[in-house]
C-alpha cells in the first residue's frame, strides 16, 4: 500500500513548526480553528514558509458561520487570495455555497482561476451541499484538485459509504481527502472502509497563557473562547498518527 499523506491543521508559526516536527506531509493553515478556521495572516503565512520545508495551502475563508458570501465579501477572498500567493502559498483551500447550500460554481471558477496551477481544494463547505455527486462533478468540471470531506457525517468514519462512493466517482479526476475527528483509534477502520491515501486532521492539545491572572476579566463575547486556554498542536499527536499510518 502506498504511503499514507497526512495533512494536519495549524492555526499558527508554533502550529507548522511542530506539525513539521512530528512527521507532517502537508499544513493546511488558517486562523481562528475553534470557529472552523479563517483566513491567516500574510505575517503567519510569511513565517510558516521561512521556517517550514512541507507544502502550505492557506485556508481563504473571510468570516465565520456559512459559506454563502457577500459581493463584497467576496471581493475579499479574491485580494487575500492574490496577497497569500504572491507570497509563497502553495495552494489554497475555498468554498462557497449559495443560499440553497448548492455550489456557486461562478465564483468557484473565478477563484480557482486566480490559483491555478497552484493547487485549488474545496474545503468541508461540501459537505453542506444537497446533492454530493452533482456538486463534485461540478468541482471536477471547474479544474478544482481536491474536496476536503467528512462524507456529509459528523465524523469520516461515521461518512466512510459516501467517501468510498465519491472517490470512486472522481477517480482519476479530483482527489478525496477524509476529514472529521479522524484519530488514531480510528484511522485503520477509515482506511479500510475506503481505500483513502490522505488524511486530513488537527492534532491540538490545550496549553494555558500565564498572562491571564485577573479572573475578573475575559476577552470577546463568548466566554468559552475569552480565558486563558489555547490550543496547540502537539507534534507527540502527529507523530503518533504518523506512526500508526506508517504501520498501516
Amino acid at each position: 500500500m502506498a504511503k499514507i499523506l497526512l495533512e494536519i491543521v495549524c492555526a499558527s508559526i508554533d502550529d507548522a513548526v511542530e506539525a513539521q516536527a512530528g512527521g507532517a506531509d502537508r499544513i493546511e493553515l488558517g486562523s481562528s480553528a475553534m470557529v472552523g478556521g479563517l483566513t491567516p495572516s500574510l505575517g503567519t503565512l510569511i513565517e510558516v514558509k521561512r521556517r517550514t520545508k512541507i507544502p502550505v495551502l492557506a485556508m481563504v475563508r473571510p468570516r465565520e458561520g456559512g459559506f454563502c458570501y457577500s459581493h463584497d465579501e467576496f471581493l475579499v477572498m479574491m485580494r487575500d487570495t492574490e496577497l497569500l500567493l504572491t507570497n509563497g502559498v502553495d495552494g489554497i483551500s475555498f468554498g462557497m455555497l449559495r443560499e440553497d447550500g448548492s455550489l456557486d460554481t461562478e465564483r468557484c471558477r473565478d477563484l480557482y482561476n486566480l490559483v491555478r496551477p497552484k493547487q485549488a481544494v474545496f474545503h468541508r463547505a461540501f459537505d453542506l451541499v444537497p446533492d454530493p455527486a452533482i456538486a463534485l462533478d461540478e468541482l471536477i468540471d471547474i479544474g478544482v484538485n481536491r474536496v476536503l470531506t467528512s462524507g456529509q457525517r459528523r465524523t469520516a468514519l461515521e461518512g466512510a459509504p459516501l467517501i468510498a462512493r465519491l472517490m470512486a466517482q472522481g477517480r482519476g479526476r479530483i482527489e478525496i481527502l477524509p476529514a472529521g475527528r479522524i484519530r488514531p483509534n480510528n484511522v485503520e477502520d477509515l482506511v479500510a472502509a475506503t481505500g483513502c491515501t490522505q488524511i486530513h486532521l488537527s492534532a491540538f492539545s490545550r496549553r494555558i497563557d500565564a498572562s491571564m491572572r485577573n479572573s475578573e476579566i475575559r476577552f470577546g463575547s463568548d466566554p468559552s473562547l475569552a480565558g486563558a486556554e489555547y490550543e496547540r498542536t502537539d507534534r507527540e499527536l502527529v507523530r503518533e498518527m504518523r506512526e500508526r499510518i506508517d504501520h498501516l
